[in-house]
């Protein structure tokens, strides 16, 4: 069988419908997007300043500078695992559907722990079944579901030190958003209990609140990642080279070669590989040591990296 044509992103270009999912993902993430919040400091970053301070880096992300933002994608880089996947163990416990279709969704998501990357074939699996499975459900229900299944099944999987990243971009006054091929109400969700600014994800057609089975465009996935970037940062007024971007998986590369700040986050082997050959920074947080302990080559970008929560910090206390 032949392997599926958005396997390998830098060889399919964005289509209309890429371009279509990315402008539907940017229009529902302004519309729920929600104001900067100053939340209290994580100790990951405090450990980030002091690996800092000893680097003697240049600061990033750069405080004030309210024309860049952070885009951060979410399954096995923000949260252990696939949100899809664990919606779906919410949804068969409020009996959603049958056990054959948690058997699929559990099988999936064994191969997505054990492998660490997104197979497309199985992702697309996996929302061809969520989109049957709330088909003729209104939309404030699931969302209102989502909250519970967040506390349930996620919030224990976040990775504190991309947690850290993401707090140093808030503290430096920047949006920061996700962007996932997560359903869009779902990746809201985790973006607000995490502090962030919004979500950019897949968007289900809904006709008078009651989803219909069907997408906008196609799930933001690979390409259409990179135009759901592309859109917001046009409508925000963003400057794509003053940004960053953050992904594990080489499915990422047209988002993170979008910005001027990409970052590679417990890389796939493929994305490891393209972000040495381009002397991206690198992280790595699955081997369960301190960000700041974390034995990643100078060119990988340790100290810009902590450098970035030196500046976060600075300004967090001025705000003090």
């Amino acid at each position: 069988m032949a392997a599926p044509g958005w396997l390998s992103p830098r060889r399919r270009p964005a289509t209309a419908r890429s371009v279509l999912a990315g402008e539907a993902a940017a229009e529902a993430a302004r519309k729920s997007a929600l104001p900067a919040d100053e939340s209290p400091l994580p100790a990951d970053a405090v450990e980030l300043l002091a690996a800092a301070e000893e680097a003697g880096e240049p600061a990033f992300p750069v405080a004030g500078d309210d024309r860049a933002a952070a885009f951060f994608d979410l399954d096995n880089t923000v949260m252990q695992g696939a949100a899809i996947f664990h919606f779906g163990r919410g949804l068969y416990k409020r009996k959603f559907f049958e056990r054959r279709e948690l058997t699929r969704f559990a099988w999936q998501q064994a191969w997505f722990r054990l492998a660490g990357v997104e197979d497309p074939e199985h992702m697309q699996d996996a929302r061809d079944s969520a989109l049957s499975i709330v088909k003729g459900h209104r939309v404030s229900e699931l969302m209102s579901i989502g909250e519970e299944i967040y506390d349930e099944y996620m919030a224990d999987r976040i990775w504190p030190g991309t947690r850290a990243l993401a707090q140093a971009h808030l503290d430096a006054g920047q949006k920061v958003w996700l962007v996932t091929a997560a359903p869009v109400e779902t990746a809201t969700i985790i973006a607000r209990r995490l502090g962030l600014t919004g979500a950019l994800g897949t968007v289900a057609e809904s006709v008078d609140g009651v989803y219909t089975g069907r997408l906008v465009g196609e799930p933001l996935h690979g390409p259409a990642k990179a135009e759901a970037v592309r859109a917001l940062a046009a409508a925000e007024g963003l400057d794509l080279e003053r940004c960053a971007a953050y992904s594990d998986s080489h499915n990422d590369i047209p988002m993170l070669s979008l910005v001027g700040h990409p970052y590679a986050i417990n890389p796939d082997t493929k994305l490891r590989k393209h972000a040495r050959s381009l002397d991206w920074r690198l992280r790595d947080y699955r081997t369960g040591r301190k960000a700041a302990k974390v034995g990643i080559p100078a060119a990988a970008g340790v100290g810009a990296l902590a450098g970035g929560t030196a500046a976060a910090v600075a300004l967090h206390r001025r705000r003090r």
